[in-house]
């Protein structure tokens, strides 16, 4: 059983960025799977710094769709965005650094509520809005 599975509640009823959360959701269970594992630190280091530079791209794609669209919480989103990201290339800097030896259970919790809670709070807010201007 995965330890996020993803299921058309996650739908934001934009293509793209449901794309990549299925993309992030697989990342944070391959990441996950390799901490049950016990992979060594380059498989594990790898998987970590693909999950963290796909959410970097993942936050540009919703921000430039924002701007596209002219979303009014943009800045609010965003801000969401910034933090995550900020607690995410710390948590890739501490792993690489050696002070953070594993991604820890709290860590891979952190990982899928954050993104659970995300998706199902501020993302679905936007969808309609980007729909309502043609993009789906």
């Amino acid at each position: 059983m995965p330890f996020m599975a993803w299921n058309d509640k996650l739908s934001v009823g934009v293509a793209a960025v449901d794309e990549d959360h299925k993309k992030l959701i697989a990342m944070i269970n391959e990441l996950y799977d390799g901490f049950v594992a016990g992979q060594g630190k380059e498989v594990v280091g790898d998987i970590l710094d693909r999950l963290v530079r796909y959410t970097k791209f993942h936050f540009a794609r919703e921000e430039a769709l924002f701007a596209q669209s002219g979303y009014k919480e943009a800045a609010l989103h965003k801000a969401e965005h910034d933090e995550m990201a900020a607690w995410a290339v710390q948590a890739e800097l501490d792993f690489h650094q050696g002070s953070l030896p594993a991604p820890s259970l709290e860590v891979m919790n952190r990982l899928k509520d954050w993104l659970f809670d995300h998706i199902n709070g501020t993302d679905k807010r936007f969808g309609p809005h980007l729909n309502a201007a043609g993009i789906h």
